[in-house]
């Protein structure tokens, strides 16, 4: 059976893919967010509106046809208002299935792009094994000229190892006249919003770009590989933030935190730590090894070993497990014991406790 493509709703470390986007957009000084759907609009807004940053205005337009990224650059500029200010403003393009983009790195190619006054800046990267992205062609000046796709280039366009991430800084006023110069003309028979840097270079517009410092950055989800490889490198990013701030982990490559999840300074999780959902947990408490946390909270000093619970009370200096199940509802007092082996759908077993 085949394996869908993955989406932007599909989640990485407890949000999907768009929200990642939207966060690292968040941080900037941003007048709107237009977001362009398509298939599945209504389930994109419907999560867009519940889990996206609350300071961010996001305007939603539909792209009906799927007809190429070009058109749906198109689609999206009908989202701002026609106002002087807007004119003489940027707009960042960027695609919702490339999680791993840093809110410095967006920042710093707006910089780039305002101090060499650009028309377009690229944001581009070198990669060792470019296959499926297109490639950076520059004239003899060194200034980039277009962007030739992998499907469109020779092998000695192909052996360029300066990528398109398919992220741009736009001078609002050229690109809609740019995007009316788009034709379909390619093996796709789309309009590729790549081809609008080459008609800003022809007409003599300056187009900037900026390699991105680090290659992962620019790394889009297509498949399911790329899906887990994003996810492991947005939970080494969430596990050195906590461990910077006081968490410990005793082998960060086996713990798992979703980015909605608090943590207090002096937490320790153990090998195998599953924390998802709403859970917090308070300073001074252990959680592991081999325990999942959904949606709890647990005290301060508590010791949570080897225990499944969704939707639980843990109270300050309570002990739970090893090997306890605890059902949504459940309340464990402040220093209570419950395990081993304590199931709340079961009742309590043999040698289980509370004080």
């Amino acid at each position: 059976m085949r394996s869908p493509v993955p989406k932007p709703l599909h989640r990485l470390c407890g949000r999907p893919m768009v929200i990642h986007v939207l966060e690292a957009l968040a941080e900037m000084p941003m007048d709107r967010v237009v977001l362009v759907v398509g298939h599945g609009a209504p389930e994109v807004q419907r999560v867009v509106s519940a889990e996206a940053p609350t300071q961010l205005k996001i305007e939603f337009v539909e792209q009906v046809e799927q007809l190429g990224t070009g058109d749906a650059t198109a689609v999206g500029l009908t989202g701002f208002p026609a106002t002087a200010d807007l004119e003489d403003g940027d707009l960042v393009v960027l695609p919702a299935d490339m999680p791993l983009v840093r809110p410095a790195t967006l920042a710093a190619l707006v910089r780039t792009h305002r101090e060499r006054d650009a028309a377009a800046t690229i944001l581009t990267a070198r990669i060792e094994e470019p296959a499926g992205y297109g490639r950076i062609l520059r004239n003899k000046n060194g200034d980039v000229a277009r962007i030739v796709e992998e499907v469109e280039a020779t092998p000695e366009e192909q052996a360029i190892d300066e990528i398109n991430t398919s992220i741009y800084c736009f001078r609002h006023s050229v690109l809609a006249p740019a995007l009316r110069r788009l034709s379909p003309n390619n093996a796709q028979g789309e309009y590729y919003l790549t081809d609008a840097i080459a008609v800003l270079a022809d007409a003599g517009y300056a187009v900037s770009s900026m390699v991105v410092p680090d290659p992962t950055e620019a790394a889009g989800v297509n498949d399911r590989a790329q899906l887990a490889a994003a996810e492991a490198e947005l939970r080494s990013r969430i596990n050195e933030r906590w461990m910077r701030r006081g968490v410990t982990m005793t082998d960060p490559d086996t713990t798992y935190v979703a980015t909605s999840v608090h943590l207090a300074e002096d937490v320790t999780l153990l090998p195998g730590t599953m924390l998802e959902g709403t859970t917090t947990v308070d300073g001074g408490a252990t959680v592991g090894p081999r325990s999942r946390l959904v949606d709890c909270a647990v005290g301060s000093g508590a010791v949570v070993t080897e225990t499944t619970a969704t939707g639980v009370t843990i109270g300050a200096g309570a002990v739970v497990g090893p090997y306890a199940v605890l059902a949504p509802g459940d309340e464990v007092a402040a220093g209570a014991r419950l395990g081993p082996f304590f199931n709340a759908g079961a009742g309590r077993p043999h040698g289980s406790e509370r004080s």
